[in-house]
């Protein structure tokens, strides 16, 4: 509009609103993918925050850029440069002095250049030895006098960023005085803080009187104490930098440059500062090189900075129990990575909120998981690949256009879903078409309104899944393509077939029976041991429990039983090569099932000759089927046998 103006520039107010948001469904199916290849559950939660969505802007780039700023601070220079500094000025000012008493006949002169003469090497007793000199020389006696000043100033000047003017002149025993008095108050505040009194008066008091001296305006004393934690525990760090000698030669010369009784309350103060906050880094040294020789601020302030960046890192490692992104402090990414990082920051802050907002994961004790509602997607994407398969190659006997639709019509109706077969509910769909769109002719059909006709089987079926959990699954590339199978037949068992009762049992050393969450999460059993007895055993509670329901049985696996549970004290035997005992507790689990009347298929994985003899074996005794999949076909192959077999030969 006419009249109207418009200006133009950077924006300054957080992350980029132009930038595209993170689409939490693909981070989701991104984790599911790897958790389907057969990764870790837990490592592709915490490898999505540290590679970041799209891989951009994750923890691991961040880490590596404070990794880098850390180098490159190890590498700012010489950290005695505030004594090589007071070295070179007390030589200076020696040759002055020496230059002028050169000029001079009296015997005071000539008693003058003994004192020179005789004093000690070191530079902090020589200073302080020469505290009491009556100087000859203007120009000697100003260079000596820039000694104390110089280092006086950088000093106070770490500690308290306000006291820039004032400590350089703190020589003035007026300004030495101010500046003792804020200490003397600083420390009475602290003491009366570290006794959990109410502070709150005190301090606003406290800021009336030496606010000038604190540019960063602390709301309170808790901010108070870190801002000046935090620099004294990297002048501590500073001095445990230092050799032996080193240090001893800097204490001395801070020593003399404060005086008595600056040194006191300063000493005071970093007492009160180490017990009020213990958790700071205050004991290790660090091992700074460079060439350029730094002051005492500038070598402080590098050891500042690498403490900060250390506990950066620390966060962004994240590998803490409860370890969350909260746990990051923007203030200081930004601080010290720059806004851009921070922004980085926020956004995958954000994500993980979204994330479980939305309900895709939830945090226990350990860390992000997978939610419910995050599995269903995860299994229902397994069993979309499991049907893509089949429907893809040639159907021969594993027919599925009947597949969940034959039985008695229930009279409900569900919203259609991936791979439903059943017939559509025409009335309901067409409701729900002309709820969303309106009464409009002729009605508009969307995805989202199909609803199916729900049926009920008069006969459902018991099914137990028995897959290895051994390391050989894993190092043979097999772990990913089994959690796959085992995810997609649950799913389909849940959402087609919710009157049938699968139960998946786990066994390495040992078998175990794995709820939807824990097989998603399931990690491989680095015992050795491949006992095929447990597992089957448990499979045959499962059965029992069902006693109504036609029993079916699927073992996955890649070796042959090397392990079984003892009689007397239900431990778990393992020898290689395998024992009659254990082949034997073996069949008596698998005779049991046959005589239940249960379908028992085996799926072999690999070409183990001991492994096919065995397989082959249970199968012509249980009369049940045996099958060689190639990896890619697992899934097919299992879910296929699982319809095939829940109809029955009853």
């Amino acid at each position: 509009m006419a009249g109207n103006r418009f200006r133009y520039g950077q924006w300054r107010g957080g992350p980029d609103p132009l930038a595209p948001p993170y689409d939490v469904r693909a981070a989701v199916d991104a984790v599911g993918a790897e958790v389907l290849a057969g990764g870790s559950l837990r490592d592709a939660l915490r490898d999505l925050l540290r590679r970041g969505p799209q891989g951009r802007g994750g923890l691991d780039d961040l880490a590596a850029r404070a990794r880098r700023l850390r180098r490159e601070a190890l590498r700012r220079g010489d950290l005695d440069g505030a004594v090589t500094r007071s070295r070179a000025l007390l030589d200076q000012a020696l040759a002055a002095e020496r230059d002028e008493l050169r000029g001079r006949a009296d015997d005071d002169a000539r008693f003058a250049e003994a004192v020179l003469d005789n004093l000690p090497r070191s530079t902090a007793r020589a200073v302080q030895e020469l505290s009491g000199y009556e100087w000859a020389s203007d120009e000697a006696r100003q260079t000596y006098q820039r000694i104390l000043d110089g280092l006086r100033g950088e000093v106070l000047e770490q500690r308290f960023a306000g006291l820039r003017d004032a400590a350089r002149a703190a020589g003035d025993p007026a300004v030495q005085r101010q500046l003792a008095e804020m200490m003397r108050d600083l420390n009475d505040l602290l003491a009366r803080h570290a006794r959990s009194e109410d502070t709150t008066d005190a301090f606003a008091e406290f800021m009336r009187r030496h606010g000038e001296f604190f540019p960063e305006q602390p709301k309170d004393v808790d901010e108070l104490v870190d801002v000046l934690a935090r620099r004294a525990a990297a002048g501590e760090r500073l001095m445990r930098s230092l050799s032996d000698r080193q240090r001893e030669e800097l204490a001395g010369l801070m020593r003399q440059s404060l005086g008595d009784r600056l040194a006191g309350e300063l000493s005071a103060l970093d007492g009160h500062l180490r017990a009020l906050r213990p958790d700071l880094n205050w004991q290790r040294g660090e091992r700074v090189r460079g060439d350029q020789p730094l002051g005492y601020g500038e070598a402080a302030g590098a050891l500042d900075e690498i403490g900060e960046l250390d506990d950066l890192l620390d966060s962004l490692d994240q590998e803490h129990p409860g370890a969350t992104l909260d746990d990051v402090d923007v203030e200081a990414v930004a601080r010290t990575l720059g806004r851009d990082a921070a922004d980085d920051v926020r956004r995958l802050r954000e994500l993980e909120r979204e994330l479980r907002r939305q309900g895709w994961v939830s945090r226990d004790a350990e860390g992000l998981t997978l939610s419910p509602k995050a599995l269903r997607r995860l299994a229902g994407t397994a069993l979309r690949r499991v049907f893509a398969d089949l429907t893809a190659g040639p159907r021969g006997q594993h027919d599925l256009r009947s597949a969940g639709a034959a039985g008695e019509v229930s009279g409900a109706s569900r919203p259609w879903e991936y791979g439903d077969e059943q017939p559509l509910d025409v009335v309901r769909t067409l409701t729900r078409a002309v709820r969303r769109a309106g009464p409009t002719v002729p009605v508009q059909l969307d995805v989202s309104d199909f609803e199916v006709v729900e049926t009920e089987r008069r006969a459902s079926a018991a099914v137990a899944l028995c897959v290895d959990l051994s390391y050989s699954m894993i190092s043979q590339g097999r772990w990913g393509p089994m959690k796959q199978t085992a995810l997609a037949l649950s799913h389909l068992v849940a959402t087609r077939f919710p009157q049938d009762a699968l139960e998946i049992v786990g066994f390495g050393r040992e078998a175990l029976t794995l709820t939807q969450q824990e097989l998603a999460a399931v990690e491989p059993d680095m015992q050795q041991g491949t006992n095929l007895q447990h597992a089957l055993r448990l499979a045959g509670r499962h059965l029992r429990r069902h006693p109504g329901a036609e029993p079916v049985v699927l073992v996955v696996t890649d070796g042959e039983p090397t392990a079984h549970l003892d009689p007397e004290d239900g431990e778990a035997l393992f020898h290689w090569p395998p024992l009659p005992e254990t082949i034997e507790a073996t069949i008596r689990e698998v005779d049991k099932l046959t005589r239940y009347g249960a379908t028992l298929n085996l799926f072999m994985l690999g070409d183990d000759p001991g492994l096919r003899r065995f397989v082959d074996a249970v199968a012509r005794r249980s009369k049940g089927r045996m099958f060689t999949p190639d990896l890619d076909d697992l899934g097919e192959y299992v879910v296929s046998d699982y319809l095939r077999a829940r109809r029955g030969r009853r």
